[in-house]
């Protein structure tokens, strides 16, 4: 599985689901699809959901989920990239280009000001797959995942509202005080 296949796997889940804003939902969805490919396909999309995971690993996202959710530890950064994941290809590289584009985003919109955007079960898709295909977990050896190094230019304190304000000026102007 490339990419590009990978990405459409994430459509078609979407397609099937109620609420394609729902990570969970479409998470569930896309594992029951994998589940009935190849078990080398189900290993490979794991690879390159690491891989999406580890090209999204950067601090001014980063700055964005910790404005949207109140704060962000590494796990719950992980859980929002997930999220985001879910949302489709063309939300994840927009996003990625413009973090204050979340603003446009409805579910974004509409968690103000208590919701938490994540989706812990994007990460477990292919898992899910495989242990549905095969009744087994995933090889301890199928993924690892390496994290860039984060922007120096972002590394500031991120409760500092007028530095959040000046750079994620649109989600800043939804979710602080």
């Amino acid at each position: 599985m490339d990419v590009q296949r990978f990405w459409k796997l994430i459509e078609d889940a979407r397609r099937r689901v109620p609420d394609p804003a729902e990570g969970d939902a479409v998470a569930a969805e896309a594992a029951t699809l994998l589940s009935a490919q190849p078990r080398n396909e189900i290993i490979a999309a794991d690879h390159v959901l690491r891989e999406l995971l580890a090209h999204s690993y950067r601090n001014p996202l980063w700055a964005a989920a910790y404005i949207i959710n109140g704060g962000c530890s590494d796990d719950a950064f992980d859980y929002f990239r997930g999220w985001l994941i879910m949302q489709g290809q063309r939300v994840f590289e927009r996003v990625l280009t413009d973090p204050d584009s979340l603003a446009d985003l409805p579910a974004v919109r509409a968690a103000t000001p208590n919701g938490v955007i994540d989706c812990e079960a994007a990460l477990t898709i292919a898992w899910n797959a495989h242990l549905q295909a095969t009744g087994e977990q995933l090889p301890d050896d199928a993924f690892t995942i390496q994290h860039p190094g984060l922007d120096s230019d972002w590394g500031f304190d991120f409760d500092d509202q007028a530095e959040m304000r000046r750079r994620l000026p649109r989600l800043a102007a939804l979710y602080l005080s």
